[in-house]
């Protein structure tokens, strides 16, 4: 029993040992089973493993993932945009197992994919919690901009910015935040926000913003838009309206001469809107208004310097300092000019000096004299030229009340129609002078408040009315023509333009009849001197009692009018007969000086002497041209005979007209005589 049992037992004892001795050898067999069957189960295909850089060849960077073999990735793939290899020997990278072994035994790996698909986890991840991520314009496309996210995505034009952004290009290769508002991995597109990202930041900043507005705050703010009228500024969230008349105390064409888009300015506020959140700002308002100390510094009488900063129809603004300008009228440019167009006598930019004539500080306003800052000379005019003075200068316009004459250079004088004639109705000045006559006058009126000279010409004309009065006396019977037919009597011309008044009580009317329904002008009619008024030079008749022409003497005295008339048409005539007669001449002597010069220029043998000079041609020339005048006597003579054959009717006729009235005026002196002794007989019996 125990020999059998040790028997039984040995063998176990054996067997126990044995596997004992060999156990260390099957534990490293087991773990390399172990490490080679957790090597193939973690390397599945279509997952992102790690792996170490190994090797750099010149096509391919070789990467060691723990598998049985390396896999080799396209060294493309490690570089930049500059083609600058990204990745060194012993560099831990992820990529992506495509494949656990290729034809040729390697692993197939990619690093692009292994980014991709890392890329694609991080922006949906970013979608679903609403995060912001980062991302490089890339390409300007229809509709709007792709952007690289490290995946390629898509950017509206509409979704760029809060505003319209009108040239997308500029924005090629910049880089931003977006928002992904649009996701789908199995088509592979993702739409991007630039806008949300704007908002989300706006809203911050307006509420920033707001806590920080109140009324007198400074705050800064770019500007963000100028118009004609303002600019705005972007206070942080919230746009603020700075008006052109809040930009400086003084004058602003357009705020682009202040400010420029993208200007870093520092505002006053000057009234906020909680509810409509509309934000007054000033600019101007950061320094003194310099209207304060006006009154002081420039008082009434103070001479001023400034620069013409602009030209309107009624005058020149000038400013004197900035904030505080002043308007020169029109009417205080100059004391002798009439200006009518500020721009022929200032410029903008001009430096002038004026006097200060008004002050208004309720309402703002200088006005200015530019013309007060030399004497005046109406008042030099008046010393240089009292009342009395004869002058003599030439007339530079007509009107229909008189014509005015250069008295100094700038200083017109008018002679008025009344001072024209002693006695002559002028209805209008060209009866008298015409313009361009140098006159001599004397000096009546000078009103300098009123800035006007009355001068006179009638006492260097003829006297009519002293001739009148010299020849005339009370009594006297007169025959004229009438001028002027009115309610209250007649206008009668009764001696070379002076006129009398027959006043309608002196006229045998009926009761209630019009003067004009029995008398017209031109008429002629005989009246009686009823008064010679000296100091007043006027002349009263009276009709009453006064035998009126009859309808012959009435024709005579148009036919002596009409043969005055010819006498001056006949002197016109006998002019015009003596000025064709001078043409004539004139047109022959050129004629016949022409054939002679051409005869001698085709005179065969008549060439020049030697040593004779052009230069002696005009001493020949009164020789040459004295014979065609000589030949040219009965051409003259033939003209004149013509010009007195013209004029011969016109002296036969007026001639005619005259011994006609002649033969009447006779009888009718006859007829006048025989009447008178009818009376005188008539009385005695």
């Amino acid at each position: 029993m125990p020999a059998s049992e040790d028997s039984q037992d040995q063998p176990i004892m054996t067997a126990e040992s044995g596997a004992e001795e060999q156990h260390p050898e099957q534990d490293d067999y087991k773990k390399l089973l172990d490490l080679y069957d957790e090597s193939m189960r973690n390397l599945t295909e279509g997952e992102i493993v790690p792996g170490r850089v190994i090797g750099v060849s010149s096509n391919s960077v070789i990467v060691d993932v723990g598998y049985k073999s390396e896999g080799l990735i396209p060294i493309e793939e490690f570089t930049d945009r500059e083609g600058r290899l990204t990745v060194a020997v012993g560099d831990e990278v992820d990529v992506l197992l495509e494949k656990t072994e290729d034809l040729e035994g390697h692993v197939l790996l990619s690093r692009i994919k292994a980014q991709r698909m890392r890329r694609w986890t991080e922006v949906e991840r970013a979608y679903k919690e609403g995060r912001v991520i980062k991302g490089r314009i890339t390409d300007r496309i229809k509709g709007g901009l792709t952007v690289d996210v490290g995946l390629r995505a898509f950017l509206p034009g509409s979704l760029v910015d809060i505003k319209p952004v009108k040239n997308l290009e500029s924005l090629r290769g910049q880089e931003m935040e977006f928002k992904v508002i649009s996701l789908d991995r199995r088509r592979n597109n993702i739409v991007l926000s630039r806008k949300a990202v704007l908002e989300t930041e706006l809203v911050k900043k307006k509420a920033e913003t707001l806590k920080k507005l109140e009324e007198g705050a400074r705050l800064k703010g770019v500007v963000k838009n100028i118009t004609d009228y303002g600019v705005f500024i972007d206070l942080g969230g919230i746009d603020g309206l700075l008006h052109i008349t809040d930009i400086s105390w003084g004058r602003v064409n357009h705020p682009s001469e202040h400010f420029s888009v993208g200007d870093e300015v520092e505002v006053v506020i000057l009234k906020f809107d909680p509810e409509t959140e509309r934000v007054s700002l000033g600019y101007k308002q950061k320094g003194d208004d310099p209207w304060t100390l006006v009154d002081k510094k420039y008082p009434i009488g103070s001479r001023v310097r400034g620069r013409v900063v602009s030209l309107v129809d009624y005058g020149a603004f000038v400013e004197i300092e900035e904030g505080v300008e002043g308007l020169i009228h029109v009417s205080e440019m100059s004391w002798t000019k009439k200006v009518v167009n500020p721009a022929k006598i200032l410029e903008v930019g001009d430096e002038v000096e004026a006097i200060v004539s008004e002050l208004d500080m309720d309402q703002r306003r200088i006005s200015l004299s530019l013309r007060q800052t030399e004497r005046n000379p109406w008042e030099e005019l008046e010393d240089t030229h009292p009342e009395g003075t004869v002058i003599e200068g030439k007339v530079r316009n007509l009107t229909e009340f008189g014509a005015f004459v250069e008295i100094t250079d700038g200083i017109d004088g008018l002679i008025h129609v009344s001072d024209m004639s002693w006695t002559k109705r002028v209805k209008h000045p060209s009866e008298v002078l015409k313009k361009g006559d140098v006159v001599k006058a004397r000096i009546t009126n000078i009103d300098v408040e009123n800035q006007r000279v009355s001068l006179s010409i009638k006492e260097f004309m003829p006297n009519e009315w002293d001739d009148f009065a010299r020849q005339h006396k009370v009594g006297d019977v007169l025959t004229g023509r009438i001028v002027n037919v009115t309610d209250f009597g007649l206008f009668i011309d009764i001696y070379n333009g002076l006129e009398g008044l027959a006043h309608v009580s002196e006229i045998d009317v009926a009761s209630g009849a019009k003067l004009e329904d029995r008398f017209a002008v031109g008429d002629y009619v005989r009246t009686r001197i009823l008064r010679i008024e000296e100091d007043d030079k006027k002349v009263g008749l009276s009709m009453r009692g006064v035998t009126q022409p009859t309808p012959n003497e009435v024709s005579e005295m148009k036919a002596e009018a009409a043969a005055r008339r010819h006498q001056g048409a006949s002197a016109a005539a006998g002019a015009a007969a003596a000025s064709a007669a001078t043409a004539a001449t004139t047109a022959t002597a050129r004629e016949s000086r022409d054939g002679q010069a051409h005869a001698q220029a085709q005179a065969p043998g008549q060439s020049q002497a030697p040593g004779q000079s052009e230069a002696q041609g005009p001493e020949e020339a009164p020789e040459a041209v004295a014979a065609p005048a000589a030949h040219g006597q009965p051409e003259v003579k033939e003209a004149k005979e013509r010009g007195a054959a013209a004029a011969a009717p016109a002296q036969a006729q007026a001639a005619g007209e005259a011994g006609q009235a002649e033969e009447r005026r006779g009888k009718r002196r006859e007829g006048k005589k025989q009447q008178q002794q009818d009376e005188h007989a008539g009385s005695q019996e």
